[in-house]
């Protein structure tokens, strides 16, 4: 997956958590990176989905995980997952000390409940 139209390696990524569920005072779940522009957006399991979101609105094909631990990438053009691929940017995730679900303070008790099944 070197050299890869739609990864950019040397961009950082654009904050440590969801910008559009931090500016709606939402949460999220887990959270994925653009491997093209860097921009963070909470996964299809979280209550507004904003990373694929983000994919529809740029065109943009390919998010990495930005968990800590993981480093898959996903194609929604083809709807592959890669086990591994380039080295984006650090950081490679939010700070480990970030709850998942996150962020602190803004996640509902019955969290479990919203996800999708």
């Amino acid at each position: 997956m070197n050299d890869v139209k739609g990864i950019d390696p040397n961009v950082p990524p654009s904050g440590s958590g969801c910008p559009e569920c931090d500016e709606a005072g939402g949460w999220w779940f887990h959270l994925r990176r653009c491997a093209q522009c860097g921009h963070v957006g909470c996964c299809d399991s979280s209550p507004a989905k904003h990373a694929t979101a983000h994919f529809r609105e740029t065109g943009h094909p390919f998010v990495q995980s930005f968990e800590p631990g993981e480093s898959w990438y996903w194609n929604y053009d083809t709807n592959e997952m890669y086990e591994s691929g380039p080295d984006l940017a650090a950081p490679d995730s939010h700070p480990a000390e970030q709850p998942t679900p996150g962020p602190a303070g803004r996640v509902p008790a019955d969290w479990a409940k919203t996800l999708r099944a």
